[in-house]
């Protein structure tokens, strides 16, 4: 980029020709914050506008650079050996007191191990067997931490910023001799953070989040079992230190059916007949996860013997394919006769004794012969 192209430094820091010391350290924090490469990682827009304000802040930082700029513009600063920076590293390695004392912390690597993931989060959620073959959307309201609004995750106050601790220098672990060895301690004085905190945010108690119950939309796949697992990305607790969010984790369960049971990507159920009907064969109508379909039953059809509706079960989560629906036949003995009933019942026991007494003596004479 020429001189020419290059952007003005006042206009890069959103400040004024007359801004002091404090307005301009002010002005940097907020965009390093904003356009930091941690945080937006591949992001060659704000990778961009953080060496600007990284640059801008450089020069108009040191009086002697300043003044030059002021008379001279970007021209001027060619000849003080100034040509801005290369990369990130440059940035870290030129600005570690600039960091120091803007951020708590001196280097580029200190700010990027201070970033901590949140934390995953578990949802369990019920539903009914029809939601679970066909899959649903539904609401769940989830308490869990976000970033703070007010000081965006900073815990301070706005206008102050923390300070680095002077029991650890910044380092968040304190040494101290015994005997022979040094022994390392976690800093009580900062509890490890390397910083303090003196004016600390109202509305999250300096401690960079807050407490919300947040209602998430939850799109339930076709297809789901007991055990299933959801996974939503980024909707956990909120990273420390400006850290990406965790993950939030719905687990299913389902309501058991009073007709259909779940056999894989299968549904058996059992349907009543008469022996009536398993002797001389009909045609009935059973309910299917789709709504209602006729079955023939053959004549002779015998107590638990098995039919099947394909394609009518569950889809796989995987390929979309649906298994098939079983149909098992329970032949139901009848009650309450009345006397007609009965009678024709007799008659037609008489005559399957005689039957059975035939093929019995048949069967004796075979083996006597």
């Amino acid at each position: 980029m020429t001189n020419s192209q290059k952007p003005d430094y006042y206009e890069v820091l959103r400040v004024s020709r007359s801004a002091d010391d404090s307005r301009l350290k002010a002005a940097y924090r907020k965009l390093a914050l904003k356009y930091h490469p941690d945080k937006n990682p591949g992001n060659k827009k704000a990778e961009e506008k953080f060496k600007q304000a990284a640059e801008a802040y450089q020069v108009l930082s040191d009086p002697q650079k300043r003044q030059i700029y002021d008379q001279y513009g970007h021209e001027g600063l060619q000849g003080t050996g100034f040509s801005g920076f290369g990369g990130f590293e440059d940035i870290f390695s030129s600005m570690g007191g600039i960091f120091e004392d803007l951020f708590g912390f001196n280097s580029g690597t200190q700010f990027r191990t201070r970033a901590n993931r949140g934390e995953d989060l578990r949802y369990d959620l019920t539903l009914s067997f029809m939601d679970a073959v066909f899959g649903t959307e539904t609401t769940i309201n989830v308490k869990k931490s976000e970033v703070c609004h007010k000081c965006e995750g900073t815990g301070c106050k706005s206008g102050t910023y923390p300070e680095t601790c002077s029991g650890c220098n910044g380092s968040g672990q304190v040494s101290r001799a015994q005997g022979f060895f040094t022994v390392r301690t976690t800093c009580r004085q900062c509890r490890g953070a390397g910083q303090i905190i003196k004016d600390p945010c109202s509305n999250c108690s300096g401690t960079g989040q807050v407490r919300v119950s947040k209602k998430v939309s939850v799109k339930i796949p076709a297809g789901v079992d007991n055990g299933s697992r959801l996974r939503l990305s980024g909707e956990g607790e909120a990273g420390k230190h400006r850290g990406p969010s965790g993950d939030l984790y719905v687990f299913i369960q389902v309501k058991p059916d009073n007709f259909f049971k779940r056999d894989g990507l299968n549904v058996v159920c059992q349907t009543p007949i008469s022996f009536i009907q398993a002797a001389l064969g009909d045609e009935i109508t059973v309910p299917t996860l789709k709504g209602e379909k006729k079955l023939k039953i053959p004549k002779g059809t015998e107590y638990g013997e098995v039919f099947v509706f394909h394609n009518e079960g569950i889809p796989s989560l995987r390929t979309g394919n649906r298994g098939d629906q079983v149909i098992q036949v329970i032949i139901k003995t009848p009650v309450s006769l009345n006397k007609k009933q009965e009678g024709l019942l007799k008659e037609f026991a008489k005559i399957e004794k005689n039957k059975l007494s035939g093929k019995l003596k048949k069967i004796i004479k075979g083996r006597s012969s």
